[in-house]
């Protein structure tokens, strides 16, 4: 069985791991200072910042539609001399309707598009996808496949570092007084991901280069059974050599760790110097 693996850009893989693994990516669409642009393809994370920065407004996701997936769908299958089925992939539906919309446009292929609402976003939706992918590898069928996802999915452990309060209170997921007393204690909250939903986990205080290293101190501490098959450090802005301490300090636990850029919609609500270690915890 021919298997393909695919999401919206909202996974914030590498394009080196898009590649080796041959996977299909739509790109969500971007609104910002009244026009329109795709994610990845005519803006990233630097002309996103830029004009955020001149404009003072943060940055809208248009989500998919349908038909738009059907068309993606219907590609992918024809691509590569064809596949018999694919398993696509999405940012949780508790922050997006782009799940909806995929799974309306996937009744259309007669049970040959298996669409998982990730419950995850950014590298915690490509943790699931690169397991997919060494689930396809070892031969197994697309339901099975679908079925194992499901069941490991709550194992995701996906958080990140904010340095500032900023992006999220513009977006409205954040009061005022919040913001106010986290700036006045200099704390760097933690937000992690709980069913589906961004959660304030800890509230590390101090220099930020301190709190990102109290952060991944604790969350290994906190998630300390992780398959130690990979490792996402995934970021929006950041000092090279933070991230160098970061890598230094997990490295020796995992196989395989990924340094990535995070995209477009994490980068507008999240703002700069966002860091995340994202990994399965069994």
């Amino acid at each position: 069985m021919k298997i393909k693996i695919t999401a919206d850009s909202t996974c914030d893989l590498s394009e080196e791991l898009i590649k080796r693994y041959n996977i299909g990516i739509i790109p969500v669409r971007i609104l910002m200072d009244n026009k329109e642009y795709t994610d990845g393809v005519d803006i990233n994370i630097e002309k996103l910042f830029d004009l955020i920065n001149k404009t003072g407004q943060l940055s809208q996701t248009a989500a998919t539609n349908p038909t738009t997936f059907q068309e993606f769908f219907a590609k992918q299958l024809k691509s590569d001399g064809g596949y018999d089925a694919i398993i696509h992939f999405d940012i949780s539906s508790k922050i997006s309707c782009l799940y909806q919309n995929a799974q309306i446009a996937s009744q259309e292929f007669d049970n040959k598009i298996f669409v998982v609402d990730s419950q995850s976003l950014s590298t915690g939706v490509g943790l699931q996808m690169l397991y997919a992918c060494d689930l396809v590898a070892k031969g197994l069928p697309a339901e099975e496949i679908y079925e194992k996802i499901l069941t490991r999915r709550p194992a995701v452990q996906a958080s990140f570092i904010i340095d500032t309060l900023k992006f999220l209170h513009k977006g409205g997921r954040c009061s005022g007084l919040a913001m106010f007393g986290a700036n006045l204690l200099k704390i760097k909250p933690v937000i992690v991901l709980k069913d589906g939903k961004l959660e304030v986990d800890a509230k590390p205080r101090g220099k930020y280069a301190d709190a990102v290293m109290k952060y991944v101190d604790y969350i290994l501490d906190k998630f300390k059974n992780p398959d130690k098959t990979r490792c996402f450090l995934t970021y929006t802005t950041l000092d090279d050599d933070l991230i160098k301490m970061i890598y230094d300090r997990i490295k020796p636990i995992f196989k395989e760790v990924h340094i990535t850029r995070a995209g477009c919609t994490v980068a507008s609500h999240c703002g700069p110097n966002t860091v995340g270690i994202l990994y399965f915890c069994d």
